[in-house]
């Protein structure tokens, strides 16, 4: 029991961490990324006014058929390209880059090249 709540605590202090050298480097929206061991989800955030501005998971209905015969990495990539989508749709052009407490490769590093490739700046 002790060993889970060091290692949530360990996490959460990583989250502060990542989000503390955002906050402190720019003022620009945040795009960030919540990843779990199933699913993945991303959001981009107006900190100044603490409203998501908008938001694509891999849980969505409306994306249900896009994600069959999909491994995690692909999902992520059509979640990538969606948030773009949706970011540009809102008339946001430049994030940053939140990736929470996760590291930046495998399926949170897809989301965010399939972002930039669909023209978001980061």
């Amino acid at each position: 029991m002790r060993a889970i709540l060091k290692n949530q605590a360990r996490r959460q202090r990583r989250t502060w961490r990542v989000r503390g050298k955002l906050s402190r480097t720019s003022s620009a929206l945040r795009l960030s990324v919540h990843r779990s061991s199933k699913h993945i989800s991303a959001q981009v955030i107006d900190d100044v006014q603490g409203k998501t501005l908008c938001a694509a998971t891999t849980t969505s209905k409306t994306l249900a058929e896009q994600f069959k015969g999909k491994t995690k990495t692909e999902r992520a990539k059509v979640i990538g390209e969606e948030i773009a989508k949706r970011a540009l749709a809102a008339g946001v052009t430049t994030v940053v880059f939140d990736r929470g407490a996760a590291r930046f490769h495998g399926r949170v590093k897809a989301l965010a090249d399939a972002a930039r490739g669909a023209g978001l700046k980061f």
